[in-house]
């Protein structure tokens, strides 16, 4: 998830997990907490950017982290807060659970993360929330406000400091129904056409969860399609992207081509924009794909010119939104199919 979600539900969590005497300092503790596994962005200082890709969600969002880490920040917070009478398993079980949330948001996710480094590389994304969804994290982000403004005596404190729980909570299982609902269209949709068996992956579209874009591999290539949880029957208006593999037959053996398609789990198309040799991760989503169903992957790679390569995996997410795009993502949302 985003960093304002993570501290906003840390701070939360904080003030549930520590008596009140520990005062605002829980939610100071809970917030860093939740923010410790991205320590990770600071590989991108000396790694190569596909390199960067690689580790980001690694090792510092594997359980074996998660362990280390927090039984060191609990023998910092239990000397450092002597005089607050918590004990160290209490710290220890408090660190546990606020990174223990941060690493179960984060597979929420469609990146992938390392639960299992560094004894396995394999990463595990359940495309069930958007990085950043807004109503996921409203609730949450009021009730920081409302605990940072409230006297530490405050009897509704803790009530504040659970509503931003349980709506977060109620959301993702809201959320998991969701995607079940349009694998449900999705695997209907495949039967029909006798491809019930191919490998695929829904995931929600920008800042939502009621717009999904579903992407099933095919022998040379991939089918694309959008899905809201409203619309009706259950065919899908699927669009053929092929893969173009052969183009980067040139640069194949070269290492950040390996990294990219490890990285993207299988799930690319290679373009040519002009002289441009583009890489696109089909995970990531498209640009508009709910106004155009061809259109641009979010994640896009120049291979030709890696010097361009900033911000590469959030450059293209509102490159295309406007007025006008905001709203027809809103009506696809409530289930208007209508181009």
């Amino acid at each position: 998830m985003d960093s304002l979600t993570h501290i906003v539900l840390g701070a939360c969590i904080g003030e549930v997990l520590l008596d009140r005497k520990a005062g605002r300092k829980a939610m100071l503790w809970g917030a860093l907490a939740q923010s410790v596994p991205d320590i990770d962005f600071i590989a991108g200082v000396w790694m190569p950017l596909t390199s960067e890709l690689m580790a980001h969600r690694g090792f510092t969002h594997s359980f074996l982290f998660a362990g280390m880490i927090s039984f060191l920040l609990a023998l910092i917070a239990v000397r450092w807060h002597k005089k607050d009478a918590i004990s160290l398993n209490r710290w220890l079980i408090f660190f546990l659970i606020e990174i223990g949330v941060h690493l179960f948001l984060d597979s929420m996710n469609n990146y992938g993360i390392g639960w299992l480094e560094p004894f396995s590389d394999q990463r595990f994304a359940f495309h069930v929330l958007y990085v950043a969804d807004p109503l996921f994290t409203l609730v949450p982000l009021i009730s920081f406000f409302f605990l940072i403004f409230l006297r530490t005596d405050h009897a509704h404190r803790i009530h504040w400091a659970w509503s931003g729980i349980f709506a977060s909570s109620l959301y993702l299982v809201v959320s998991g129904l969701n995607k079940m609902e349009v694998e449900r269209a999705v695997q209907q949709s495949l039967a029909k056409q006798g491809k019930q068996s191919i490998d695929h992956f829904s995931t929600p579209t920008l800042l939502n969860n009621m717009l999904w874009m579903v992407v099933a591999k095919d022998s040379a290539g991939f089918r694309v399609a959008q899905r809201s949880i409203v619309d009706q029957g259950d065919s899908l208006e699927w669009v053929y992207l092929p893969q173009n593999d052969s183009l980067l037959d040139p640069v194949h053996d070269h290492q950040e081509v390996l990294d990219l398609k490890k990285f993207s789990q299988g799930y690319y198309t290679v373009e040519q924009w002009g002289d441009t040799l583009v890489f696109n991760d089909l995970r990531f989503g498209q640009q508009n794909g709910w106004e155009d169903p061809k259109s641009r992957f979010s994640f896009h790679y120049y291979i030709s010119h890696p010097s361009d390569n900033e911000l590469i995996v959030q450059r293209g997410r509102f490159a295309l939104l406007n007025r006008a795009s905001g709203r027809r993502l809103l009506s696809r949302m409530i289930g208007n199919s209508g181009h």
